[in-house]
């Protein structure tokens, strides 16, 4: 009878070391749901090396990869607004830092602060700092910047040049030369994909700085420079000529298409932000090799930044677990792990330069020396309103030619959504 009992204390006593076991599993389990568009070539390789980072450092807790496909998240957006004003927000969003982060979630109220999660890891001052405040507001931070992209870049197909006796131009007007020359040859001069209609706005805003300078183009979104300023419509005319020269199916085309169509040979040039890197490098290309690159003609000096950030949406379903992923992306070994495969250079200032290829690295040197600039087209410079109505600008003049009409609307929307 004692042996009995002996067996069934014990019995016991294992069944209440597996329910203790069983709900100490389950504290430290869970997951985390994070949103992005990051669907494209290179993006997806580096989201996946990130995720498999955090998988390495947080065995316990799945991660719900939630992408939206769509070019510079013109998707994904619109699914991410319903779902925040809805009340039904992931743990995680991708979102560019500045007007975008700021006007859409921070003082809409959906965001928390995160000032003291960065003086917790001691990275706040691990960052570049114009970078890390195009995610403040009113003294607090509300996401961290996992990256930093260049949006004023021209790669070229250096065979193709080479082919056609062609040099990588020095100025618009041998810009310009360059690409006659290679149409003469019947070669697409420059190839655009302009289906998301943001790809030709970003031509047009490089071609802004090119003309205005970067502190003009930055007056523009302070309050220093007029929308009238005769530099505007010089970059319009600028922009009409280039028109001219690119593929005629462009508005079918993403801008994966339309990088894609350089890669084949067919294109000589590519205005794309260095995102376009990565995905070359995906397609088999190594920088300097098979291509090269050179900032947007005249528009050398200013960095045109994009920074994709990450925060943390009030009402996470499980906010400790996106603690975890901001923790992850902040730290150098996730900017260092995810960067060199997207094709973009690390928003901390103690990255490992040895990770990086030769075009990344000549555009970290060159974000620690220029001028920097925010983005139209990523939602960095101006309103969500004054984009949308610029987008639609730029669509027309294409078709169109018509500057002073576009010059006019310009104008406009400034006036409406950015003064």
């Amino acid at each position: 009878m004692l042996f009995k009992k002996s067996m069934l204390l014990s019995i016991l006593l294992m069944v209440a070391l597996l329910f203790v076991s069983s709900f100490s599993a389950m504290a430290q389990n869970g997951e985390v749901e994070i949103f992005s568009w990051w669907t494209g070539g290179g993006e997806e390789e580096g989201l996946n090396a990130l995720i498999e980072l955090f998988n390495e450092n947080y065995p316990n807790v799945e991660v719900i990869n939630a992408t939206v496909a769509g070019g510079a998240g013109s998707n994904a957006k619109a699914v991410l607004k319903t779902r925040m004003v809805g009340g039904n927000p992931p743990d995680s969003f991708q979102v560019h830092g500045g007007a975008e982060l700021v006007n859409t979630y921070v003082e809409t109220g959906l965001m928390e602060p995160i000032t003291g999660l960065l003086e917790e890891w001691g990275v706040k001052d691990k960052f570049n700092q114009q970078i890390l405040e195009m995610s403040s507001y009113e003294g607090e931070y509300y996401s961290v910047p996992v990256n930093v992209h260049r949006s004023n870049i021209m790669f070229y197909n250096k065979a193709v040049l080479e082919e056609n006796n062609v040099e990588p131009p020095t100025d618009l007007a041998s810009f310009k030369e360059a690409l006659a020359k290679l149409d003469e040859a019947g070669v697409v001069p420059l190839s655009l994909g302009d289906t998301n209609k943001w790809p030709a706005t970003q031509i047009f805003e490089s071609l802004l700085v090119s003309t205005l300078g970067p502190d003009g183009y930055n007056g523009l979104w302070n309050g220093n420079t007029a929308a009238d300023d005769p530099a505007v419509r010089e970059a319009l005319v600028h922009f009409n000529d280039i028109m001219q020269y690119v593929n005629e199916d462009h508005s079918a085309l993403t801008w994966q298409d339309a990088t894609q169509i350089m890669h084949e040979g067919e294109a000589g040039f590519n205005i794309m932000g260095d995102w376009a890197e990565g995905y070359m490098k995906t397609l088999g290309w190594t920088p300097g090799e098979e291509f090269g690159w050179m900032p947007v003609p005249e528009s050398e000096g200013t960095f045109i930044v994009i920074t994709d950030t990450f925060g943390l949406p009030k009402g996470a379903p499980n906010p400790e677990n996106a603690k975890k992923w901001l923790k992850t992306i902040a730290s150098v070994e996730g900017q260092d792990t995810f960067n060199p495969i997207k094709g973009s250079i690390p928003a901390r200032l103690d990255a490992d330069k040895s990770k990086y290829d030769p075009y990344l690295t000549s555009a970290m040197e060159d974000f620690a020396e220029d001028t920097l600039s925010p983005s139209i087209a990523h939602g960095s410079a101006a309103p969500e309103g004054f984009i949308t109505a610029l987008n639609d600008t730029i669509n027309e003049f294409i078709t169109t030619g018509d500057v002073d009409a576009a010059f006019e609307n310009f104008q406009k929307n400034h006036e409406e959504y950015v003064q």
